[in-house]
């Protein structure tokens, strides 16, 4: 995929992401939780289900890298979560 696809691809996902968790986040940081919620979402399907993975703009692929992005997200409100004492 060409630049601009990832970008939009991305973006997508990471607003798609932003909406199932509740986390509002700006444009860019949208896509850069896309891309990188498309990576860990490729991680985990392919130790989850021991099958690779193909990079593509396809459903398939949307949902893997939302699954990641949703990790991503998660894990960033656990980490950035004030503690109480």
């Amino acid at each position: 995929m060409g630049l601009l696809a990832w970008i939009i691809f991305g973006a997508l996902a990471g607003w798609v992401a932003s909406l199932i968790t509740g986390r509002q986040q700006g444009c860019c940081l949208n896509v850069i939780v896309g891309v990188v919620g498309a990576f860990i979402g490729g991680i985990v399907v392919q130790l989850a289900t021991g099958l690779g993975f193909s990079i593509g703009f396809n459903l398939p692929s949307f949902a893997v890298a939302v699954l990641g992005a949703v990790i991503l997200l998660a894990i960033a409100g656990i980490a950035t979560r004030p503690r109480r004492r």
